[in-house]
């Protein structure tokens, strides 16, 4: 049995379900890293380059905080998940495709690193051979048992969608999924406004990224509603009202997001989070602007990046939020 470690960042959010299933099936342990903290962050900033952007240099400190402590680092190669857009198909940002290069090169003691590609747009199969690649990589050949582990993976990976489709997000969706909490101990609270939420997963449900940023809006009684509470097929029928896609995955789940929930008219504004020095991320806010003009529906964007305080991001929120209330009012 090894113990394999997975960084608490980045694909985290999303896709964590599946591979903690697959590996647990498998026979081997899975370490989480803790939550992202100051020195998490502080250690990111030392270990990546300087040009990186907020999420990169976390996913460093994550790495680090787990070298000692694990046999493997779970650092798969994300290409591509699927063929889609006007240009045939999509991918992640460029520092996602060399990030297994990126720590090793700059990153002291690091164990082996399961680097699978992930390139799914060939088919429905290439998720199974991705499953086969990693097996055979960390000394697992028997066919059977390897499918047996995909079938439960996915199995998770459904409940997991299930209990987004709720209006949980997703740390909390994690852990009902893995029995820490229970749905009944849940607070039911009335909300007073309804706001969506949209932006990349490791930087709006990280806590310390988003420096409390749904937290905060939790205790103004707002319900948060985010893309990832949303099927592929309400996402995915927002592309006709855009002239092209864009060429990044989570990118265009922002986009669809953000105009899906403007189209609704329980939802009172729009809160779009971006970090600092992300080129795709640009894009995708200049685009929901637009959109948010032509729909008359409120829009704010929160940048964060390493410096970035939570009494200024409260205050824009707490303004942003008692001019919802003005014009609901």
């Amino acid at each position: 049995m090894a113990k394999i470690g997975i960084p608490r960042t980045l694909a985290y959010f999303l896709y964590f379900p599946f591979w903690n299933a697959f590996f647990m099936e498998l026979g081997h342990e899975v370490i989480v890293s803790p939550p992202t903290t100051k020195a998490v962050l502080d250690r990111g900033v030392e270990e990546a380059v300087n040009d990186a952007c907020i999420p990169i240099k976390i996913y460093h400190g994550h790495v680090a905080k787990l070298i000692d402590k694990v046999d493997f680092i779970f650092s798969p190669r994300l290409v591509s998940l699927r063929k889609h857009g006007d240009f045939g198909t999509e991918t992640f940002c460029p520092k996602f495709l060399g990030l297994p290069d990126m720590i090793r090169v700059s990153m002291d003691r690091l164990p082996p690193v399961i680097d699978t590609r992930i390139d799914l747009k060939a088919g429905k199969d290439e998720l199974l051979n991705v499953c086969k690649e990693t097996a055979f990589f960390l000394g697992m050949t028997a066919e059977k048992v390897i499918f047996n582990a995909y079938k439960k993976a996915l199995k998770k990976q459904e409940e997991y969608q299930k209990i987004l489709k709720e209006g949980i997000l997703p740390p909390l969706a994690l852990d009902i999924l893995e029995g820490r909490k229970k749905r009944k101990e849940i607070p039911r609270i009335e909300p007073e406004l309804n706001i969506a939420v949209v932006g990349y997963p490791y930087v709006i449900y990280d806590p310390y990224v988003n420096v409390g940023l749904l937290k905060f809006l939790e205790q103004e009684k707002v319900k948060v509603y985010t893309q990832d509470m949303l099927s592929n097929k309400e996402l995915n029928g927002q592309k006709k009202y855009i002239p092209k896609s864009l060429f990044w995955y989570f990118s265009n789940r922002a986009v669809y997001g953000g105009l899906y929930y403007m189209k609704r008219k329980d939802i009172d504004g729009i809160i779009h989070v971006t970090a600092f020095a992300c080129g795709p991320d640009s894009m995708v806010d200049r685009l929901l602007e637009i959109e948010s003009h032509r729909h008359g529906k409120p829009y704010l964007a929160v940048m964060v990046d390493e410096h970035s305080g939570e009494a200024g991001v409260r205050t824009r929120i707490e303004a942003f939020v008692d001019m919802l209330r003005y014009r609901r009012g």
